[in-house]
């Protein structure tokens, strides 16, 4: 038998090692898990569907893989587990249950994991931050008044307040590396392909969205996308598959690298002291570990980019609310308010003016790919703050009156070439500006828990690798973390 707290020392290839050792039983280790749920759970709500009589049963089975044997939550998001339901966080959504796995859910029990939840996210993924009105706000175990980010909060509030040692997250727009920064813990996003998203999509928002996992530990992800990555069956194209293991880079020094570093906001909004700083203490780290550093910032367009980003995430909305009335019978009156308007701004774009921001992200990523002809790395802040306080992006109550009569009038169209779809963009990313041209430019990138402010609140530093160099920032996080590690770093709930 284990205890909670002896659960909660290992990261998920050691407690993978433990059942190997036949030190403990993956039933033990599943029941550890729960009891730690049971503990703390009820005052983060980071896991909303209990599957724990699926997990019993699999544990009855034999379990083989790296992961063999340890507790694993997914997120209701893509992570389609048969039979369970899945509401991607809606009210809207009520009777949805997949007849199959998604593919990446089958490679995470071909790992061995033991899946026993499903963790929170806001309302179809759309938020940094994760408080859907289906399921209520998931809260930071750093600070139960502060978001632990989004859209794949659950996932981070889970590993943080030592529920699972990693959990299944997604990245469409930082929702790996945004609640990773929020709750101290290490989040890769792939690069575009490198993750299958079959079999019910080719690519997820126009494949700036990859899966793989927030952990507590690098090696945890290095080993989770050894065991995930690879096209499957009928995807849109397959990406060159990396060298080696990721999980033997970890033990490759990364050599002498020549790291950019940017901390102004790229669309000129206020950075946050904290965020500055992380990124400051962050290159003398690196200039210490023998790296040369220097500021610099590739030549891309931030408000540009801001609308091009927000062109897609209001034409993806609308998507979405027509998909799941198709497939669901979800309604769009049940759609949270924020969701229709952005569904309803999404149906008055014009096909071509769709098209034309989507081929600006060539654009994008060609000046990425010059500058990483002359930086092997770009680092920034990974947020523009600390993590915000639950309620803090509720609209004021004018707003409000003015989201419902634009509603009302169903006025979209009107808004497009007003300015202010420009101004929406501005103000939706004003905290989270960093993150996107990873994901428009398919770009890998990893965020690493390196600072923490005078309240305890992590911080996070992120770093953008050229196309599939996966292997490159595995080798550096490898690297920092063991010249500053934060696994000992714990939240008291």
């Amino acid at each position: 038998m284990i205890s909670v707290d002896d659960y909660q020392r290992h990261d998920g290839l050691g407690l993978a090692a433990l059942v190997r050792e036949r030190q403990v039983t993956p039933a033990e280790l599943l029941e550890a898990a729960i009891a730690r749920a049971d503990a703390v759970n009820p005052k983060i709500n980071a896991i909303v569907i209990s599957m724990q009589e699926i997990a019993r049963e699999r544990v009855r089975q034999p379990l083989t893989g790296p992961f063999a044997g340890v507790p694993f939550l997914v997120k209701d998001v893509i992570q389609d587990y048969a039979g369970v339901p899945t509401t991607v966080g809606s009210a809207a959504i009520r009777d949805y249950v997949p007849a199959t796995h998604a593919e990446i859910t089958e490679r995470f029990l071909r790992s061995g994991a033991v899946v026993f939840g499903k963790t929170n996210s806001p309302e179809l993924a759309l938020k940094g931050c994760t408080e859907p009105l289906r399921w209520g706000a998931t809260r930071n175990p750093w600070n139960l008044e502060r978001t632990p980010g989004g859209s794949s909060g659950g996932a981070a509030a889970a590993v943080a307040a030592g529920i699972v040692p990693l959990a299944g997250a997604n990245d469409g727009g930082g929702s790996i590396r945004i609640p990773a920064a929020c709750c101290g813990l290490f989040g890769l996003r792939p690069s575009r392909g490198r993750v299958p998203l079959g079999p019910r999509l080719g690519e997820a928002w126009e494949g700036a969205s990859s899966d793989l996992v927030v952990s507590r530990s690098v090696r945890d992800s290095a080993a989770m996308l050894d065991a995930i990555h690879g096209a499957d069956v009928g995807a849109p194209f397959e990406i060159r598959p990396p060298a080696r293991p990721y999980l033997e880079e970890l033990r490759s020094e990364p050599g002498r690298l020549r790291i950019a570093f940017c901390t102004r906001s790229p669309i000129g909004t206020d950075v946050h002291p904290d965020c500055v700083q992380a990124v400051v203490d962050a290159a003398r780290l690196l200039e210490s570990l023998g790296h040369h550093v220097e500021e610099a910032a590739p030549d891309v367009d931030g408000d540009a980019l801001a609308r091009d980003y927000l062109t897609m995430y209001m034409g993806q909305v609308a998507a979405d609310i027509a998909h799941w009335g198709a497939v669901a019978g979800a309604r769009e009156a049940d759609f949270e308010p924020d969701t229709r308007v952005l569904g309803l701004l999404g149906r008055t774009l014009s096909a071509g003016d769709y098209v034309l921001a989507r081929r600006r992200w060539n654009d994008y990523a060609r000046a990425l790919g010059r500058f990483h002809q002359r930086y092997a790395l770009y680092m920034t802040p990974t947020l523009a703050q600390p993590p915000m306080r639950i309620g803090e992006l509720e609209l004021p109550r004018w707003q409000q009156i003015a989201r419902s009569l634009l509603l009302g009038l169903r006025a979209g169209r009107l808004l497009h070439g007003s300015g202010m779809v420009e101004q929406l963009a501005r103000d939706s990313l004003a905290k989270v500006p960093f993150t996107q041209l990873a994901n428009l430019t398919g770009t890998p990138a990893m965020s690493v828990p390196l600072h923490w402010t005078a309240e305890n609140l992590p911080i996070g530093v992120q770093f953008i690798a050229p196309f599939g160099a996966e292997d490159l920032l595995f080798r550096l996080a490898a690297q920092l973390e063991q010249a500053r590690p934060w696994a000992q770093r714990r939240p008291v709930l």
